[in-house]
């Protein structure tokens, strides 16, 4: 999934699936407290008992109240379509649901994926190509309509149409192939997806007939676009501003750029839902915070602000040794792993040479970096695609970064002589806040060194992963975070490596076409064996780190966010990265 561009970039001691973090200026930041030591959670498949409502009971916990949550950028889209960025889908499950979902104990934190519509997480054929879901009893839509298969299977249809370029493509990709936009052009020429596809026996039964054998079936069902929207409530590209509810929360106003409003959806069942406790009255979203007020504010605690927390963002670098220093905040901070990664993109469209690739590489500062971005407390130092947290994980550091993390200036030097190349310049673009305003220029300070000349683009915070994502962008270099949506390299290595998949909103940021990493992609894919295939997946990532060098990982990433002392329940999803807004509750 994508990661929020102002994500805090690294985290106290490891890895990252997909939280976004703070802004913030950043110096060295984050103190000398104890760093933990990346450990790996994980995460079983439950069965159709699991799958039974209602969720879990926090102790102590009390329904009523508002909470007040603080964001640093508007969300962008909340059409349930284009959800793929880490605080996007911090809010979905507030509104949204999907076929499957994450159930997390809110005393161990333990994570089971379960049926959150479907009564569990699905039945496959002997050879994993057929999947089949039935729908629980009782669910509804905020308007007290039923929702039924025939809702779901619309719901993937729209994901065919051409303004739906945000969201995940696996199960698309699955059932038509990489170029499934030529296949079908979506629901609204008044054709359907064909039953040899996915067919709808009953209201209350889906059947997926994928074209290759996926036992990570169960996984991609849990995302965010695997949800039942209404037809006749459809208002294409205007669905983002009002999504129809399926969760505990419907939408009461949205502003964009300022606020969002979520109050009780009356026709939730919590007796269907084995995820959600949904035990606050309202949600409050504040947009476009800037930190390091944010985190100040969370500090402090004044005001409504005692009630508040930001789901999604880390702590601003520039406030992690006072958070670190003072006992006071233990007792209301959250301090875990992501699956994240996050990269220094490189646009392979223009700046074609591996070699020239490499310098940029030996120039980067790892150290400077981590430094800039609040110290070891909100990351650790990468050399790998995929996250300590995915299955099968082994580090690799072909380029020797994590021996020499101040970089090689005259190492880059030396290959872009080989290269031919003198007086290179390079455009990086950044998000304008203090915090990537701070890695550009430790960037800048570190590549001149190399003799590499950058000059600094700042982007639109909200809109850019939407300029980055274009196919045609004028950017050489640009920051990207990429984490698993489930813990194996099938969601990593395809979605940002597959050059068959380059178009814009595609998270293949670098525009990274080997033929021979196409070919291994198909090959791996086709692996029914979940053990055998991560095994693959992690000798290709060690293949394109070496060989294509399409982006340089700098950060295993980890939440570490604080809230008010009004609040309880603050569980943690391993899954998202962000904290589990299911559990929370105010005193």
């Amino acid at each position: 999934m994508r990661k929020t561009h102002y994500a805090a970039v690294l985290a106290v001691g490891a890895l990252s699936l997909s939280a976004c973090s703070s802004g913030g200026g950043g110096g060295a930041g984050g103190g000398t407290a104890d760093v933990a030591k990346p450990t790996v959670q994980t995460i079983t498949v439950g069965t159709a008992a699991d799958s039974q409502g209602p969720a879990l009971a926090v102790d102590g916990a009390k329904k009523g109240g508002t909470v007040n949550d603080l964001e640093q950028s508007d969300f962008n889209h909340l059409d349930p379509g284009q959800l793929y960025v880490s605080n996007q889908q911090a809010i979905a499950s507030l509104y949204s649901r999907t076929l499957t979902g994450y159930k997390i104990d809110p005393k161990t934190g333990s994570e089971k994926l379960v049926g959150d519509l479907a009564t569990d997480t699905g039945d496959p054929s002997a050879d994993k190509k057929t999947w089949t879901y039935h729908l629980k009893d009782g669910l509804k839509y905020e308007d007290g309509t039923p929702i039924t298969s025939q809702d779901i299977k619309y719901g993937i249809e729209r994901l065919y149409a051409d303004f739906e370029t945000e969201g995940p493509i696996y199960v698309q990709t699955w059932l038509s192939g990489t170029d499934y936009r030529k296949t079908y052009p979506g629901p609204y020429g008044g054709k359907d997806l064909p039953d040899s596809l996915i067919s709808c026996p009953d209201s209350k039964t889906i059947v997926f007939h994928f074209q290759a054998p996926h036992a990570d079936a169960p996984y991609a069902m849990s995302m965010p676009n695997i949800s039942p929207i209404p037809k006749s409530k459809d208002t294409k590209q205007k669905y983002d501003l009002h999504p129809v509810s399926t969760g505990p929360y419907k939408i009461e106003s949205y502003n964009p750029g300022k606020s969002l409003v979520l109050t009780r959806n009356t026709y939730w069942d919590p007796k269907t839902d084995p995820i959600r406790d949904a035990y606050p009255d309202k949600w409050n979203f504040e947009i476009n915070v800037p930190d390091p007020g944010l985190t100040q504010r969370l500090m402090a605690g004044a005001g409504d602000d005692k009630d508040a927390l930001s789901l999604s963002q880390s702590a601003a670098p520039t406030q992690m040794a006072a958070i670190l220093s003072d006992p006071k905040y233990k007792t209301r901070t959250v301090n875990q792993y992501q699956p994240f990664v996050d990269v220094l993109s490189i646009n392979t469209s223009r700046v074609k040479d591996p070699k020239v690739r490499q310098a940029i590489e030996y120039a980067f500062p790892m150290k400077q970096v981590q430094q800039a971005l609040g110290g070891e407390a909100q990351g650790e130092m990468a050399s790998n695609l995929i996250s300590p947290t995915v299955s099968g994980f082994k580090p690799y550091d072909p380029f020797g970064k994590l021996t020499h993390p101040n970089g090689d200036p005259e190492k880059a030097k030396e290959l872009l002589k080989e290269a031919g190349v003198s007086n290179l310049k390079l455009t990086l673009a950044f998000a304008n806040n203090d915090k990537w305003q701070n890695f550009a220029s430790t960037l800048k300070n570190a590549f001149a060194k190399a003799g590499i000349n950058l000059q600094l683009q700042s982007l639109d915070l909200t809109s850019y992963y939407t300029l980055v994502g274009k196919v045609n962008n004028p950017y050489d270099l640009y920051r990207t975070g990429w984490g698993a949506d489930w813990p194996n390299g099938s969601t990593v290595i395809p979605p940002t490596e597959d050059g068959r998949q380059i178009a814009d909103g595609n998270p293949n940021y670098a525009h990274l076409n080997d033929p021979h990493v196409n070919s291994e992609i198909d090959r791996i894919n086709a692996i029914t064996d979940l053990s055998q295939q991560q095994a693959a997946w992690e000798q290709l990532s060690e293949y394109i780190v070496k060989n294509d060098v399409p982006a340089i990982p700098y950060a295993y990433d980890k939440f570490f966010g604080i809230y008010g002392e009004g609040l309880g329940g603050v569980t943690y999803r391993q899954d998202l990265g962000v904290i589990n807004a299911n559990t929370v509750y105010v005193k």
